[in-house]
C-alpha cells in the first residue's frame, strides 16, 4: 500500500446514525491522522460536518469529502484509492457490505467495520480471506459493541488465566438511568437483525466451505444452560441466552487459534441479564414475535415499517436520545474454568486427565454500548492496524476482532477511553 495517499481514514456512511457518531469520536481518536467521509451526497456530508462541528465546538469545514456510492464500483475503488484504511458505517452489511470489501482489496487497502452480522462476516472471510492476505490488506469486522468486548474479553481473560482454559461464559448486564424512556436503539441495527435472523439457515452452509475440517471434541463440554435461569455469578439476575453475533465471533478467533497457533480452542456460551422476571418475560414475548414473523415477507415486511410498535418502543427511526446514550452502561462478566499452568499439555488435541481445577472472573465494562463504545472501538481498532500492523497475525486477511488484534496494544487504547477490562476478585 502507497504510504503518499491523501488520506490515512475515510469513514463511509458518514451521514447516518453511526458515521455521526463516528466522526464525533474521530475529532479526538483520530488526531495527527489525515482523515475524510464519504457517503453519497455531498451536501449532506457537508451538513453533518456541521452538524457534529457544532456539537464538538470544532470547524470542521475543511474536512476533505469523498463522494462514493455502493451501487456504484468504480465510485467506491477511487474512494480506498485515496487511503489507507477505510471506517465502513454503511449497513445493513448484508447488502452493502461486501461491495465495500471487494474495492478495499482491490485497491489494497485496509478494512474495519461494526457488523454483527455472522453471515456477512463469515462469507467475507471464506470468499476475500486470500484475495486480502495476497494485497496485504486486514478486512476485520465486528469492531463494535459487537463483538469487541466479548471477543478481546476472552483473549483478556486467557492471558490472565496463567493456565489452560477450557470454557468461558459471559454475562451482559446494561442498565439506563436518568433515561427519558425512548428508544434505545436506531432502525439500522433493527434492520440487520431482521435480515440476519431471516437468513440464518445460509450459515450451515457458509461454514461447511469455511471449516471443512471439525474441531477434536475437547472435554469437559461446556453445557448450555436452561434457556431461562438465574445465576449466583450474576447477583441472582435473570439469564436468557444472548442472540448477538458474540459466540460466533468469539469462536472464529479461537478457531484461528487452533487452526495457526496449535492452541487449545475455548469453549463459549453467550447470555444476557435482567433484574425482573417482568423484563424476562416481555423479552421472551417480543422476541418470540420478532422470530415467527422474520420467517415471512410480510412479517418482515410489518417489522421494517412499524419498528417501535414491534420492538415495545425500544427501537425507532431517530436511534436513543442523546440523554439515554450517555445514561447507558454496560457490564460484561466472563466465568473462565480451566487449569493450572502445571496441569497444561503441550498438544491442543490432547485430553486432560483431571477435571478443571482454577476459575477466574473478569470484566469488561464501558458506557453507551451501542453507538459511543461502539465507534470509540471501531476507530482504535482502525488506529491499531495504522500503527501497529507488525503485531497484527500473516500479511493481511479477513479475521474477526481477537484474531486480529490480540497480540496489540488495543485493549490497552480501549480503557485509555472509556473501557475497563478488569480481573474480579
Amino acid at each position: 500500500m502507497s504510504a503518499d495517499r491523501p488520506l490515512d481514514v475515510v469513514i463511509f456512511g458518514a451521514t447516518g446514525f453511526t458515521g455521526k457518531y463516528t466522526i464525533y469520536e474521530g475529532i479526538k481518536l483520530l488526531d495527527g491522522l489525515k482523515w475524510g467521509v464519504a457517503g453519497r451526497n455531498k451536501d449532506k456530508l457537508a451538513q453533518t460536518l456541521k452538524e457534529i462541528g457544532q456539537k464538538a465546538d470544532k470547524d470542521l469545514s475543511e474536512t476533505p469529502m469523498v463522494i462514493a456510492d455502493v451501487k456504484d464500483p468504480d465510485s467506491l475503488k477511487k474512494m480506498a484509492e485515496q487511503c489507507r484504511i477505510v471506517v465502513n458505517c454503511c449497513g445493513p452489511y448484508r447488502f452493502f457490505g461486501e461491495p465495500v470489501v471487494k474495492a478495499c482489496i482491490e485497491a489494497g487497502t485496509h478494512h474495519v467495520d461494526v457488523s454483527g452480522e455472522p453471515q456477512y462476516m463469515e462469507k467475507m472471510q471464506l470468499q476475500y480471506n486470500e484475495q486480502a492476505q495476497e494485497k496485504g490488506v486486514y478486512i476485520v469486522s465486528a469492531c463494535g459493541f459487537d463483538s469487541i468486548p466479548a471477543d478481546l474479553g476472552t483473549v483478556f481473560l486467557e492471558k490472565e488465566f496463567d493456565g489452560t482454559v477450557n470454557s468461558v461464559e459471559t454475562f451482559l448486564e446494561t442498565k439506563s438511568t436518568n433515561s427519558d424512556g425512548g428508544a434505545v436503539l436506531h432502525y439500522g441495527t433493527w434492520e440487520s437483525a431482521i435480515y440476519g435472523l431471516a437468513h440464518a439457515n445460509e450459515l450451515r452452509g457458509i461454514r461447511n466451505q469455511l471449516f471443512q475440517s471439525r474441531l477434536p471434541n475437547f472435554q469437559p463440554r461446556l453445557k448450555d444452560r436452561p434457556l431461562l435461569h438465574r445465576s449466583k455469578f450474576v447477583n441472582d439476575r435473570w439469564c436468557l441466552p444472548f442472540p448477538g453475533s458474540d459466540r460466533s465471533v468469539v469462536m472464529r478467533s479461537q478457531r484461528y487459534f487452533y487452526d495457526n497457533d496449535k492452541k487449545r480452542p475455548v469453549q463459549m456460551k453467550a447470555y444476557i441479564t435482567f433484574t425482573t422476571l417482568f423484563e424476562v418475560l416481555a423479552v421472551i414475548l417480543v422476541g418470540a414475535v420478532f422470530g415467527i414473523m422474520t420467517r415471512f415477507k410480510l412479517g418482515r415486511q410489518l417489522l421494517l415499517k412499524y419498528p417501535r410498535l414491534f420492538s415495545a418502543g425500544f427501537v425507532s427511526h431517530e436511534g436513543p436520545s442523546e440523554k439515554t446514550m450517555q445514561n447507558t452502561t454496560f457490564t460484561m462478566y466472563f466465568k473462565g474454568e480451566g487449569w493450572n499452568r502445571d496441569e497444561d499439555q503441550l498438544e491442543p488435541s490432547d485430553q486432560f486427565k483431571v477435571p478443571p481445577n482454577k476459575k477466574l472472573k473478569v470484566k469488561v465494562s464501558g458506557t453507551n454500548p451501542g453507538y459511543g463504545a461502539t465507534c470509540v472501538a471501531l476507530l482504535l481498532s482502525a488506529t491499531t492496524i495504522l500503527k501497529h500492523s507488525d503485531k497484527m497475525p500473516s500479511n493481511g486477511g479477513v479475521f474477526p476482532p481477537g484474531a486480529a488484534y490480540y497480540k496489540t496494544n488495543l485493549i490497552e487504547e480501549l480503557c485509555k477511553n472509556g473501557f475497563k477490562f478488569e480481573v474480579m476478585k
